[in-house]
């Protein structure tokens, strides 16, 4: 059976890494226009502040002063996930 020992501990680090991408990464409150992952500027203009939350998969859940919920960024996917949940644990 230990032809599978791989297979099965592959599959285990997945469903670890797919519970830890889900864990906040970081909370930050702002009203900055720099942030590297912010395409959306316009949240920001004229002193408007937003809450982003990071993820570990390194998704941001971006909140609007106007409680408007966006999504920023891409989450890190099959192998890339994996080896950023092992990197980082």
């Amino acid at each position: 059976m230990s032809q599978y020992d791989d297979r099965v501990e592959r599959q285990r680090l997945k469903l670890e890494a797919e519970k830890w991408s889900q864990g906040v990464k970081s909370v930050h409150a702002h009203s900055l226009g720099s942030m590297h992952y912010d395409n959306r500027p316009q949240d920001t203009e004229g002193g408007k502040s937003v809450l982003d939350v990071e993820f570990n998969d390194g998704s941001v859940k971006r909140t609007t002063s106007e409680n408007e919920t966006v999504i920023l960024g891409t989450p890190l996917r099959g192998q890339d996930l994996l080896d950023s949940y092992v990197r980082n644990t």
